[in-house]
């Protein structure tokens, strides 16, 4: 059954249709790769299924149940569609991390947030502390980094600064963990860490969704494969059918092609 499923998202800008009508599901463990040329919305369709922009039409539905409806504007609140982005964690390109804080406070500060909403917290929030605490030393060591805790951002390589935007992205113990092409701004050698940290969430059976260049790395840790061309989903195949002679979309292989060279 899927944790995930989209349909009919479409997303314009002015004049510009930049979604035409995107339809996708995800069961829970799966990775999926969206590829596809700039241009091609799938940034755009990343930030729609975060909520980061607003779809014009569509609906989107997770375990089952109605996430959200474009027709329903009631649904827009900010502190609706704050509550709606916590089931989703998204990794940028370019870190995004908070630079006056350490490490170890970049991971705990979203959880800490969170539970002073909750009912009760002033009498429990040294445990809850605690507890957010501990997490945020867990999933550092994680990703390799529980001896980085008290460094700043800037005292960090841009793969190590990576690989602390998915331990904050876990933090909240998101549903689906969402990538935005997470070495478009690395150096080779820096990509070889963060790839490897992202292989270790699926084989760990994260449910996770990849916009990402890397056409090896999509072959190897994708179950399913999205090419986005024009604003529609263009092919949704496994990968031995996408990078297989047999492909049966002449546009992808030119795309491939054209990686490779």
């Amino acid at each position: 059954m899927a944790i995930f499923e989209v349909k009919n998202i479409k997303k314009d800008f002015g004049s510009t249709q930049v979604l035409k009508g995107i339809n996708f599901s995800i069961e829970k463990g799966q990775v999926i790769a969206i590829i596809g040329s700039s241009g091609s919305g799938k940034t755009t369709l990343l930030r729609c299924l975060n909520f980061l922009e607003t779809p014009d039409e569509g609906q989107i539905f997770l375990n089952g149940k109605l996430l959200f409806d474009a027709a329903n504007k009631s649904q827009r609140s900010e502190s609706e569609i704050r509550q709606k982005r916590l089931h989703f964690g998204l990794v940028f390109q370019s870190f995004n991390l908070f630079p006056q804080y350490n490490v170890l406070n970049n991971i705990s500060l979203a959880p800490k947030l969170k539970a002073k909403e909750l009912p009760g917290y002033e009498n429990n929030k040294f445990k809850i502390n605690a507890e957010t605490t501990e997490k945020a030393k867990s999933l550092l060591k994680r990703v390799g980094l529980f001896e980085k805790m008290n460094n700043y951002p800037c005292e960090l390589s841009g793969g190590q600064q990576q690989r602390v935007a998915i331990a904050r992205a876990l933090a909240l113990n998101p549903d689906i963990l969402c990538f935005d092409e997470p070495t478009s701004a690395l150096d080779p050698e820096l990509t070889v860490e963060v790839l490897s940290v992202i292989k270790s969430l699926a084989s760990e059976h994260m449910t996770m969704i990849i916009v990402t260049h890397e056409m090896a790395f999509a072959r190897e840790v994708a179950d399913r494969i999205i090419f986005m061309d024009e604003g529609l989903v263009a092919l949704d195949a496994p990968p031995s059918v996408v990078f297989g002679d047999n492909c049966p979309n002449e546009r992808l292989k030119n795309f491939i092609g054209s990686i490779a060279k």
